[in-house]
């Protein structure tokens, strides 16, 4: 109970970071800005420039080489184009550079799209019939809305990719001269979703099914007013994407449960390697190998470290010793990548039976030792029970070169990957 409250202690006001390093990034908050500002660091994009001095291309020029430039060129008029001592004409000598970032907000214009119908006027005299010839005009992304491409695109960024509520939208939009409903822009999103991205999201889970090496992950999401459930009920959300050195496809699948049956229905048809946690969820795919996670191995230690007493000697304590066991092996790992420019598979396994097999054979040899001498239901024992349950899955990595130690590829996901949710709520 002690190490229970001194862990949700720990976790409820301490640092939530799981670096050993000590000299790691604190958060920024409120204050970022100040916190941040450095009067010493140089302008990286206002630079007096001559032709008289010799220009090298640097990392400043390199920031700006692939943005649209737009030049304005400053010269005296022809009456005062005059040499102020002597009144004859002057000559351009030189010309001085000085560079500016412009930034356009977002703008809104109308597109009226206007088909014009065409006749034959001797038809329409003389004849019993008038053939009717209509132009050619672009499908409407939504028929009888004012929604566009552009537009629906714009409001499903600043939803989905910058996490703008809508109804901070429809203000956006209200200071823009454009008065568009929540509801409306809700509207637009989910006819988006279902009928231009639902296309694109089952073609990328056929192409992941394909593959032999994926990874996934499932947290639990809170959706208000979902027919059957209570708001503060649990759902979860699924992931589900590709492993290293391959164009990335990252799919998720909502799910109001954390039943088996749903990753099982997803990867039908999926036969390799999948990197997982330790939920026993995945245990009933067919032809798939699962891989541990050592992360998730790391973190019990971690775990119980921060839930020991204060004074206690951390450094000497078996959650030290556990722990190190763990992040050697990430240690290796690091070191293979940095010995190997463009690190083969190959070379990658090579290296790893070599250096992590005698870790792996130690760090197992010590967790047998340990189980009988640690209370099974303290923090220790369930870190320690972990490992041994997990054994089989943790050493996997061992068998391809292509597979990874950890499957923090699918926990901290980046948003700038293309990811597509079926709930849209």
């Amino acid at each position: 109970m002690e190490e229970q409250f001194r862990l949700s202690q720990q976790k409820k006001f301490g640092a939530s970071s799981e670096k050993s390093n000590p000299d790691q990034l604190e958060l920024p908050i409120f204050n970022e800005a100040e916190l941040s500002a450095d009067k010493n660091v140089e302008e990286p994009t206002l630079e007096s420039i001559t032709y008289q001095r010799k220009k090298y291309a640097g990392q400043r020029d390199a920031k700006l080489e692939n943005l649209p430039t737009e030049t304005i060129h400053y010269r005296l008029s022809d009456e005062e184009r005059v040499c102020l001592c002597c009144g004859e004409a002057v000559h351009e000598k030189s010309t001085e550079t000085r560079r500016e970032l412009k930034i356009i907000p977002a703008q809104v214009t109308v597109v009226e799209h206007v088909q014009h119908i065409y006749s034959c006027r001797q038809c329409e005299r003389e004849g019993t019939e008038t053939p009717i010839t209509t132009a050619k005009m672009p499908a409407a992304v939504f028929p009888k809305s004012l929604a566009s491409p552009s537009s629906m695109a714009y409001i499903m960024n600043q939803k989905y990719v910058k996490g703008m509520p809508l109804y901070r939208l429809e203000k956006q939009f209200e200071r823009l001269g454009v008065f568009l409903s929540r509801q409306t822009i809700a509207n637009w999103v989910i006819y988006g979703a279902t009928n231009w991205l639902s296309p694109l999201y089952n073609r990328l889970h056929e192409l992941l099914l394909q593959l032999d090496i994926l990874h996934a992950d499932e947290t639990t999401v809170q959706v208000l007013a979902e027919p059957g459930k209570a708001a503060h009920s649990k759902s979860y959300m699924w992931m589900y994407r590709t492993g290293r050195n391959i164009s990335p496809i990252v799919l998720y699948d909502y799910q109001t449960s954390r039943h088996r049956k749903h990753p099982k229905a997803f990867l039908n048809g999926f036969a390799g390697y999948l990197h997982v946690d330790g939920y026993a969820g995945y245990h009933e795919l067919k032809d798939v190998e699962l891989v541990g996670c050592w992360a998730h191995s790391r973190r019990k230690y971690d775990e119980v470290l921060k839930s020991l007493p204060a004074n206690v000697d951390k450094l000497t304590s078996l959650a030290a010793r556990g722990l190190r066991f763990c992040t050697q092996l990430f240690k290796i790992e690091k070191q293979i990548e940095d010995e190997f420019e463009n690190c083969t598979p190959e070379q990658r396994l090579e290296k790893r039976l070599e250096r992590s097999q005698p870790v792996l054979d130690a760090y197992l040899a010590w967790l047998k030792s340990k189980r009988p001498q640690v209370p099974p239901k303290s923090k220790l024992g369930e870190a320690i029970t972990y490992s041994l349950n997990q054994w089989p899955k943790l050493v996997s990595f061992l068998k391809d070169g292509r597979l990874e130690i950890d499957n923090n590829r699918a926990l901290y996901q980046p948003l700038n990957y293309s990811a597509h949710c079926r709930k849209t709520a």
